[in-house]
């Protein structure tokens, strides 16, 4: 394993100083006990530091319990850290040892009974290890979301036109294309809605089977559930998602009963192939059509309690508090600047 490779590599490279032969044995013992150890601590620290405080929000916490399984993260880390406490008293117990040992043959024993211990503790917490470092690798390729900031999550079936409607609303790029299952993970662009920056996410598409959801669809069912502040469900009426409009109807009557406080705004797409009376905002991210009834609709529901408001209505709210007179504005622009000041020490 690589990590007791390189412990005793670097043990291996002790050249202690000393007055005499045992001296020197002595201290070189000593040194391989504490070097050994120090470097696989080390080495369980950092497999771990990617989870230390703050850690992990609550909804990266429920995105790494839906593809890796609850309790997984917190098990692991917790055999790590009992594997570092073992590790502290066989370094500390191997030290004491070498101060007794009388001659150079006992303090090999020593040393080589520490080596057995540290690697046979090593070996039960490697799953660990590799658990923790594709935690970390599953969650670099997830984007970060701050707490508390406005969340639209944009949801639905697959290729109904979610990505290209993200794409729309926001900075981010999302992969389009017309097929199914073109986003496979969460994506997240910004949007400036006021004096707020709004995290628009693109999710999988869900197919609205319970108990029967892959990976794809768990994530994105686990960003309406845990990150949306609104969700934007989206719905095909063309029939070109190769999904009816019942299947897709019958999924947002479901969240709509498992989250009952949580707003959701169901918008129809592709208005631009379909035309038909609906009560729904329509919208295509082709033409742009219905895209400002949408965004008002959005910043309706999305906008804090207590914020400033935003741009637009700031700049209504400045008109009307009225203009300087003809007389102030003239005196303002006669005013010559005032200079600053320098001060020399």
């Amino acid at each position: 394993m690589a990590i007791l490779d390189t412990a005793f590599h670097r043990a291996s490279l002790a050249t202690p100083h000393g007055d005499t032969k045992a001296e020197r044995d002595r201290l070189r013992a000593r040194l391989k006990v504490v070097r050994s150890c120090a470097t696989v601590v080390r080495h369980l620290r950092l497999a771990a530091r990617r989870f230390a405080p703050p850690g992990l929000t609550e909804f990266e916490r429920a995105l790494v319990a839906g593809a890796f399984g609850d309790e997984t993260l917190d098990r692991s880390l917790r055999r790590l850290r009992r594997a570092e406490e073992r590790i502290r008293d066989l370094s500390r117990d191997a030290e004491q040892s070498t101060r007794r040992a009388s001659s150079s043959e006992e303090l090999g024993d020593v040393v080589r009974a520490c080596y057995g211990r540290l690697s046979s503790f090593v070996r039960e917490v490697d799953p660990d290890i590799e658990r923790l470092r594709s935690i970390s690798e599953f969650l670099r390729h997830r984007p970060h979301l701050v707490p508390g900031a406005p969340t639209l999550v944009v949801a639905g079936f697959p290729n109904v036109g979610k990505s290209s409607l993200v794409g729309r609303l926001s900075s981010a790029r999302p992969k389009v294309a017309d097929y199914p299952f073109t986003t496979l993970s969460i994506a997240v662009g910004h949007a400036d809605l006021g004096f707020d920056r709004l995290q628009v996410v693109d999710t999988p598409g869900v197919l609205g089977r319970a108990h029967r959801a892959n990976l794809a669809e768990e994530e994105a069912t686990t960003a309406v559930g845990q990150a949306a502040t609104v969700v934007l469900f989206v719905i095909d009426p063309t029939g070109t998602s190769g999904y009816t409009l019942e299947e897709q109807e019958a999924l947002l009557a479901r969240w709509r009963e498992e989250y009952p406080s949580l707003p959701i705004v169901d918008v129809e797409t592709k208005s631009d192939l379909a035309r038909r009376p609906t009560p729904r905002l329509r919208v295509s991210a082709s033409t742009g059509e219905g895209l400002d009834e949408l965004w008002s609709e959005l910043r309706r529901r999305l906008r804090p309690t207590g914020e400033l408001p935003p741009m637009q209505e700031a700049t209504v709210e400045e008109e009307g508090a009225g203009e300087l007179s003809d007389e102030g504005a003239d005196a303002a622009a006669a005013e010559p600047p005032r200079r600053r000041s320098r001060r020399r020490d």
